[in-house]
């Protein structure tokens, strides 16, 4: 009498997703998470950099982390802003990863595993390595799945190089916080696909926290697109971008957290430097 093969495990279908323990949650103590983004001095090999010594743009990380992390917010995130014009994914050299690696570890010394990295534009695996050297938690990847069209040309998802690149490296503990709906692009090529399609294609692709954000850095997000993410996953929801004083009440009643820079900024630009007493007016409308 022949065996009958053993069942197969049932395949997940888009929208049903097996749970798994919260990246956030590891993370952070308490949701909602306010994350802080430090916004860094153009690094070696970008076009504004003024030739500091990395040590030096280590320091102004570490003191811009103290400002969001010693007035109410849970953690910061540490990404390459001034590196403009961006570079698309595969393009950046050595010394944006090794620098980025030294300016997040001293931020890890300081404040502990509370820290990501994002490098823009959308380097998925030059984050990984990155943050894998410096001991942080997690990484932003702006496009994880899918395509659109940016300001630096036309972006592909990240998801299959960059989970491979990872497991590769053996850093899976770092956590992928993957936008939905990507800011500062057009969307014409999923413009059929609704935002709860590309919500569980994120997390299809294996993120492990999605990103709701604005049209571009500092505009809100809206309501309505966050709600649609939250009920189409089972990840942790964050807002990418937008988040005031004075909307962070409401907004958070919606998601899991927040990454927040501008408004917390003295002249309320990304390039500006972190206010403390902006941080914890923030972090006190939040319940902080």
């Amino acid at each position: 009498m022949s065996t009958p093969p053993p069942e197969a495990s049932p395949t997940p279908s888009l929208g049903v997703f097996p749970s798994k323990p919260s990246a956030l949650a590891d993370i952070v103590a308490t949701t909602p998470a306010l994350i802080g983004a430090i916004h860094l001095p153009a690094l070696p090999g970008s076009p504004h950099y003024k030739g500091q010594p990395v040590a030096e743009i280590a320091a102004f990380a570490v003191a811009e982390a103290h400002a969001y992390i010693d007035n109410g917010f849970d953690a910061v995130i540490v990404e390459n802003h001034w590196d403009i014009p961006f570079l698309k994914p595969g393009e950046h050299g050595y010394e944006t990863a090794a620098t980025m690696g030294v300016v997040t570890a001293a931020v890890v010394a300081e404040f502990g595993r509370a820290v990501g990295v994002s490098i823009l534009s959308n380097a998925g695996e030059c984050g990984v390595a990155a943050a894998w050297a410096a001991g942080a938690s997690f990484v932003r990847v702006n496009q994880w799945a899918n395509a659109y069209i940016a300001n630096e040309g036309f972006i592909e998802g990240q998801a299959a190089k960059t989970t491979r690149f990872r497991h590769r490296i053996g850093a899976t503990p770092v956590k992928i916080f993957a936008d939905v709906h990507v800011k500062h692009g057009a969307h014409a090529i999923v413009a059929d696909r609704t935002i709860a399609e590309q919500t569980e294609d994120a997390e299809f692709f294996d993120a492990d926290v999605l990103i709701a954000t604005g049209s571009r850095t500092g505009d809100a997000a809206s309501v309505d697109e966050v709600s649609v993410i939250k009920n189409n996953t089972v990840l942790p929801v964050i807002i990418g971008s937008g988040i005031t004083a004075g909307n962070v009440g409401d907004l958070m009643k919606e998601c899991d957290g927040a990454i927040i820079a501008s408004s917390v900024k003295e002249n309320a630009r990304w390039w500006g430097r972190v206010d403390g007493d902006k941080v914890r007016a923030v972090a006190r409308a939040a319940g902080k």
